[in-house]
Parts: C-alpha cells; structure tokens; sequence
C-alpha cells in the first residue's frame, strides 16, 4: 500500500462533488465540483505547505514569543515560526487524526489534546466534513475532557481556487470593513483601520491584481443567515465562494506569495478564525472554555 506524507486519505463524494481529507493535520486536501477546484488541491505525495487545508485549534494564527498568561500563570509554547519568534497555528496541524464516522458523503475526523509544556489542558477535537447540494459544510467541535478551564479559539486554512492559472487576475469579493493591520517583522495586531479608500477594499468585486495581501479582515457584513461570504471568481467566470457562520467574526485573507515558486499566487487563503492574531496574549475574542463545556463553528464552500 502507498504510503502518502498526508497519511491516509477520506474520500467523500455527493454528486459531482468530491473531497479528499487526510489523516496528517485532519485537513482537506482537495474540494472539486464537476472537476473544477473550489479549494485549491495539494498532492497526496507532499507535505502540507502553508498551513494547507489544516485546522488551526486551539489557536488561530499567531502568538506572540510564544508567551501568554492565563488563570493566574505564565506559560510558553514552543516557537513554531521561528524566524518571526511566533507560535502559529495551533498544536494539531502535524498530528495524527482519526476518521470516527466516514461515510460516502462526510467524514468524521478526531483528534486530541493532552497536556503539555505551554498548554496544560485536555481537549477533545472533532471537524465533521460533509456534502450535500448546497456544497461543503465543515462543522468543528472541541470539547474540555480537562478539569481546569482552557483557553481557546480556531480556525482553518483552505485555499479558495481561481481555476486555472494565478489569482492576480481573479475578482474577489469579502464585504468587510474593517482590516486588522499587522507588524510586518512578526504579523501581530498594531491596530484596526476601515478599508474604505484603502487598496484592501473588496465589498465590491474587483481583481486581485499584484497586491499582496495577509491580513485579517472583521466587520463581517452578514446575509438573513447570519452567514458572510467570501467570493473568487476566476477566468473561466467559476466563482469560488466559502462562507462562515457567527462564531467565525473575523477572515484571513492571504495571497500565497511566501509559498514555493509553484504554489505562489494559486491559491487565495481564506481562513476562518474565532479570535485575531495573539489573542492567547490580548484576550481580544479568547473563548475561557469551562471543565466540559463544548464551543461549535460551522464554516462551508461551494462552486456559486
């Protein structure tokens, strides 16, 4: 049997839908509907670049140095981007899930938390994928199995696809007004500003173009369903959309270009998260997740 540098592979198909999630990093590898991506791919024989596809629990994005204080005590986690003096993206993104429930259109993906140096607490983490008509729908849940509260946010890490080809030249739209501006030598939170009458205002669609782009962006605007959407449409006029529900009030856009030369620029990341950049450090959005209390996010994409 092939043995892939994603582990083993959960397919899942409705229709002319079809997703691979992987056991590395309990993430999806691909997303297609009629053969066109929603969710930019990645082989099956590579690792993971970027962060690809992979949830981002118990933290999204960035801390700071790695430090934090919570309930009265300091704790410090190993520096994961090292040359930024950061911890990024959790403590999940390289570990081993298993499918719990993997049916013909969804799977079941778990994985846990046990304590350990910076984060001594227990959790238990489930990210259900599943197709219908309406598309994809990835519902995340993470349970407190601990004695002692835990602090907590999530999030993940799909690409949305332009088809064929870069992004520079697809439209996107993210009605957003806010963008969260970052320091550019660790990608920590400065301060807020409007995107009105900044280069990084898409409420209405407009190409990409040579703008780089890896910043959060919050002041959702939100339909009858509570949901905000982001919107790709590419060359071949396919629009590739991912939507998030209330518990995710703020979006990551990143446009790739510290990727490989062969992945730069051909995927838009499009993350959902719970909380900003280093809010293990700030407390800004932090959820306090109580001995068996549960917090559910429901994220989602489709070929529009």
């Amino acid at each position: 049997m092939a043995a892939f540098a994603s582990g083993k592979q959960f397919e899942i198909a409705s229709g002319d839908q079809h997703a691979v999630i992987v056991e590395v990093g309990g993430g999806i590898r691909e997303y297609t509907h009629g053969g066109r991506p929603v969710l930019e791919p990645y082989p099956a024989d590579a690792m993971a670049d970027g962060a690809h596809g992979a949830p981002l629990v118990p933290w999204p994005n960035r801390i700071g140095g790695g430090r934090y204080r919570f309930a009265d005590s300091d704790h410090q986690l190993a520096l994961t981007e090292p040359e930024k003096g950061n911890a990024i993206h959790g403590l999940l993104m390289w570990s081993s899930w298993h499918a719990v429930n993997h049916r013909s259109d969804e799977v079941t993906m778990r994985a846990q938390i046990h304590p350990m140096q910076g984060y001594p607490f227990h959790l238990e983490v489930t990210v259900r994928y599943a197709l219908s008509p309406d598309g994809l729908t990835v519902t995340t849940t993470a349970t407190n199995t601990g004695d002692t509260t835990a602090p907590y946010g999530c999030g993940q890490h799909p690409y949305l696809s332009p088809g064929a080809g870069a992004i520079d030249d697809a439209r996107l739209q993210l009605d957003a007004a806010t963008r969260i501006v970052t320091d550019p030598d660790h990608q920590l939170p400065t301060g807020a500003e409007p995107v009105d009458g900044t280069p990084y205002d898409f409420r209405t669609p407009r190409p990409v173009g040579e703008l780089t782009i890896d910043f959060p962006f919050t002041d959702l605007a939100r339909d009858a369903d509570g949901r905000a959407r982001v919107r790709l449409q590419g060359a071949d006029d396919a629009t590739a959309e991912l939507w998030v529900d209330e518990t995710y009030p703020i979006i990551e856009l990143f446009t790739g270009d510290t990727l490989a030369p062969d992945r730069r620029r051909h995927g838009l990341g499009t993350e959902p998260m719970t909380c900003p950049p280093d809010a293990f450090r700030t407390g800004d959005r932090l959820r306090h997740l109580g001995s068996g209390d549960s917090a559910t996010t429901t994220w989602g994409a489709r070929l529009a």
